[in-house]
């Protein structure tokens, strides 16, 4: 794909606060060829629609969320390191819900606690779980680039990497609605995590999608930003790769 074209105006522009002016429909399309993305996203990839369709065994779904798990535990790590490099006040109030959803309060268990609990409706044990015994060395190995690209980068580019949510929620609800009837020996409150991570989905897209489209303005930083979008979306499938090689039909 090539970079959408900006006029000599707009490119000559200057913002207010500095930054190369960029015009609506500039910003429209960089908006439009991220979520295009959306056809790499590990919703279209042959294990996740063998689950989705309802064909894969007791033993691949427990292989899938003990693996998944390790990265869940990461997730309040690579938002951590976020914060770190983030000199901006503001951001980092906004983003440090995120730690709290995942991690969970005195009040409020969390994201992991949640995912804890669907190993335990699949059959899992938390021991199983939390000592990390079934994770794959290439799940392992491809969550750890996730968490050290976000120690690493500058933090904008960091939130970018994280709008793989913008296509979460279609996965949600699709596990949702199809699990109930395909896997019936999965506990029903072991799904909680999914329904839960809708509405926060689209509030940490909305933060993401805000820092993303303010700080690539140029064509060679909107590249960089697909770039960095497609790095994450190979995480994710390379995750998958590893799973279905370990549990074959």
């Amino acid at each position: 794909m090539t970079a959408p074209e900006v006029s000599a105006e707009v490119s000559a522009a200057v913002s207010a606060e500095g930054l190369p002016a960029i015009s609506p429909a500039t910003l429209a399309a960089f908006e439009a060829r991220l979520r295009g993305m959306e056809s790499r996203y590990h919703i279209h990839h042959p294990f996740n629609r063998r689950m989705a369709s309802g064909q894969c065994s007791p033993e691949q779904i427990r292989g899938w969320v003990a693996n998944r798990f390790y990265y869940q535990l990461n997730i309040p790590l690579k938002d951590a390191a976020i914060l770190s490099n983030c000199p901006d006040r503001a951001t980092r109030r906004e983003w440090v819900i995120r730690i709290l959803d995942h991690d969970g309060t005195d009040t409020e268990p969390g994201g992991i606690e949640a995912w804890t609990r669907l190993g335990e409706a699949v059959g899992l044990t938390r021991e199983q779980l939390w000592s990390q015994e079934l994770v794959l060395p290439g799940v392992r190995f491809a969550v750890d680039a996730y968490v050290n690209f976000a120690r690493r980068a500058p933090w904008q580019e960091a939130v970018c990497s994280s709008l793989t949510e913008m296509f979460a929620p279609a996965i949600h609800k699709e596990r949702l609605s199809g699990w109930p009837d395909q896997y019936p020996w999965i506990q029903p409150e072991g799904l909680a995590y999914f329904r839960s991570r809708i509405p926060l989905a689209q509030r940490d897209v909305d933060h993401g999608l805000r820092v993303t489209l303010d700080y690539f303005r140029t064509p060679e930083q909107q590249t960089r930003a697909v770039e960095i979008l497609q790095f994450k979306l190979d995480i994710l499938w390379s995750m998958l790769d590893a799973i279905e090689k370990a549990y074959p039909d």
